[in-house]
């Protein structure tokens, strides 16, 4: 797989020049727009950009100077004229799509930069899955930087991967052309402990030059949180409430706040600056993880652009903290996220900017979507066999391995549950008194059983613990080969027999999504790279989203975007409890505990 690199400003400054002082003719201009300054918070009307070599030469009132008989002329008519759109944080692999289908259902909605942590791939396929990633995302009409995952496992000895990632290899990594930086640095108990693979991770890419990523998931605030910094974790999209943001930005770190499908973190914390009225430079938007069904029916960048905007935030604020922002924290602020000379050509032309219609998406000088239609091309990479079959299960499953068994002579226990909550990552430690059935810990009420079945290494192992809030009814079963951050899979459910049947089905598939209610198969989508990606069209995929969501509610599941809850249950670096292929673990203390109390 090969691909051409974008010029860099020294290697086409000649024409910028040349163009900016009427010399040579502009490959492109757009005429007769507001330019919005992202530097300067302003609004400019009546401006022309002139655009050459997929670089902005010439920002002014009027770039006739800069017309020749071939440069294709965009008139604005009197729109806005907005910098491209950038993720600062966000895991390509929770769209279920390939970087190529990713990146189709995004540039309609304006995101022309994107900064993502392949991890999710690293845990399954290791520093090969990382680089097939990194590969595909090189090969876009758009800006698509890697940032070289940090933590597979996420927690050393709370969990088994497929594969690990060590200091050598983010050493070797930060060699690559388009690796901006480290990926969230997730084990974050290592840090604050001054692990020597973590602090090495950091280093290698701190002497790299280089970005590192943060995920600081603990609530506390004190030495804690300040040894974390110390480490060297230049940023963090973890918080949920203002004292989060605001302790992120004091320290000296960039507070990342993000929307998701299910992640709503930015109501919570924009009241930093809306309220508190903090300086929003050091703030970034992000979504983290986004599915394809809210990709292609709600948005992408835009979404968040909105939603910040609808809680109070300015327009223009709002869009500083998803373009120039974010560049500035990546090292990019002379490269992307503003619309003035030597940047790259990204641009989005709206008629408001508060509602934010994506009307014209140009990237790199080339228009690449108009009216919600992607016009251009999206590379897929050749993905090998071993890519597409990487779920490995030593047997078929049967209702006895979905098993939690009580003390003798119980007939009822106090057991610990996983308690979900709605549109957030951290879930609540419960505990519920459950009736015992023939020696067997019966699920009863809204709460469910979920498993951790290995799919890596054959073993054949099972951990059963128990899981509330999805509001499931009746006898039905989901399960997942997307389980952040093992990536084994998950099977929740209220039914031994329908647990194993979803179970098996997803053997049988090779990977993805399904739901089982009363012995039927419902909903199904089938992720055969690394059990985490399809590389069909986006809005197939999207399509089998929007079953499978339907299929949930139809089990009584009524959360928002609970799919992505689900598919956390098993990310044992977010508070309060997580299952894993080891046990059920008390995030709180990094211990495990067992299931039944009493």
């Amino acid at each position: 797989m090969t691909h051409t690199s974008f010029p860099k400003w020294p290697d086409v400054a000649a024409d910028l020049v040349n163009v900016a002082a009427g010399r040579s003719p502009a490959d492109m201009i757009i005429t007769g727009g507001i330019w919005v300054n992202v530097h300067t918070r302003e609004t400019l009307p009546d401006h022309d950009i002139a655009i050459v070599q997929g670089r902005i030469a010439f920002v002014g009132p009027s770039a006739d100077h800069c017309r020749g008989p071939d440069t294709q002329v965009i008139e604005a008519k009197g729109r806005y004229m907005i910098p491209g759109l950038c993720d600062g944080h966000m895991h390509i692999e929770s769209g279920m799509l390939t970087p190529a289908e990713f990146a189709r259902a995004v540039i309609p909605h304006g995101t022309t930069t994107m900064f993502t942590d392949p991890h999710e791939i690293a845990n399954v396929l290791g520093l090969e899955g990382v680089r097939m990633m990194h590969d595909e995302a090189l090969m876009q009409p758009v800006n698509i930087f890697t940032q070289m995952p940090s933590c597979a496992p996420s927690a050393p000895g709370m969990e088994t991967t497929g594969f690990e990632i060590t200091a050598e290899d983010v050493a070797e990594a930060m060699a690559w052309e388009g690796i901006i930086g480290l990926g969230e640095m997730m084990n974050f108990p290592g840090v604050i402990n001054a692990d020597p693979q973590m602090l090495a991770e950091i280093a290698a890419t701190q002497r790299a030059g280089k970005t590192v990523g943060g995920h600081y998931a603990s609530p506390d605030l004190g030495p804690a949180f300040a040894a974390y910094v110390a480490g060297g974790p230049a940023d963090d999209h973890e918080g949920t409430c203002e004292a989060d943001a605001i302790a992120r930005t004091r320290q000296g770190m960039r507070s990342m706040i993000r929307l998701g499908s299910a992640w709503y973190d930015v109501e919570s914390q924009i009241t930093a600056i809306t309220e508190r009225g903090l300086d929003s430079r050091n703030m970034i938007l992000c979504t983290d993880d986004c599915h394809s069904g809210t990709l292609v029916n709600d948005g992408h960048m835009n979404r968040v652009v909105r939603h910040a905007i609808d809680c109070g935030c300015d327009p223009l604020v709002t869009l500083q903290m998803a373009t120039i922002n974010t560049a500035t924290h990546f090292g990019l602020e002379r490269e992307l996220g503003s619309l003035t000379p030597g940047r790259r050509a990204d641009v989005i032309l709206t008629s408001d900017l508060r509602s934010l219609p994506i009307e014209t998406v140009i990237a790199r000088g080339q228009v690449v979507a108009q009216d919600g239609a992607c016009l251009v091309d999206c590379p897929h990479y050749d993905w090998p066999d071993h890519a597409r079959q990487t779920v490995n299960m030593a047997r078929d499953l049967h209702a006895d391995d979905f098993t939690i068994s009580a003390p003798a002579g119980a007939n009822a226990v106090t057991a610990n549950v996983i308690g979900v909550v709605e549109n957030q990552a951290p879930t609540k430690a419960l505990q519920f008194e459950l009736p015992v059935t023939e020696g067997r810990v019966t699920a009863h009420g809204d709460v469910a059983q979920i498993a951790l079945v290995e799919r890596h290494r054959a073993t054949g192992g099972v951990v059963n613990a128990l899981v509330s809030g999805f509001g499931y009814t009746g006898t039905m079963a989901m399960a997942s080969t997307v389980a952040h951050d093992s990536h084994h899979m998950i099977v929740v459910g209220t039914d031994a027999d329908n647990m194993a049947l979803a179970a098996n089905h997803l053997r049988a598939l090779g990977g993805g999504i399904t739901i089982f209610k009363d012995g039927t198969e419902l909903a199904t989508i089938d992720l055969p790279i690394a059990g985490l990606m399809s590389d069909s069209p986006a809005h197939e995929v999207a399509s089998k989203t929007d079953a499978m969501m339907q299929a949930m509610r139809d089990c009584g599941c009524t959360l928002n975007n609970a799919y992505m809850q689900h598919s956390l249950l098993a990310l044992v670096v977010i508070p309060e409890l997580r299952i894993s292929d080891l046990g059920l673990v008390d995030v709180r203390t990094f211990e495990f505990m067992d299931v039944i109390v009493s």
